[in-house]
């Protein structure tokens, strides 16, 4: 199996690359950028934790989305004829 890029990995798992990059440190791997290769046991620990993670996010009691709110935009002024 061929060597991962941090990049691809982050494609994969749905988040950005600094994530997965701070992961990976917290994992006591040493990985310098998003285009760094990780080794396919590497690999397969930064899914398993991050499977791990949503399931433990998807058990918890999530809040209802609040749409956002759209910005006030100031009335137009009716053009007077000339």
């Amino acid at each position: 199996m061929p060597k991962a890029r941090v990049y691809e990995l982050a494609k994969e798992l749905g988040v950005d690359s600094k994530t997965v990059l701070n992961k990976l440190e917290a994992m006591g791997e040493f990985v310098k950028s998003a285009s760094s290769t990780v080794e396919p046991p590497v690999a397969r620990k930064l899914r398993n934790a991050f499977a791990s993670n949503a399931q433990g996010n998807a058990s918890e009691s999530k809040k209802p989305a609040v749409p956002a709110k759209k910005p006030a935009v100031p009335a137009k002024k009716p053009a007077v004829p000339a």
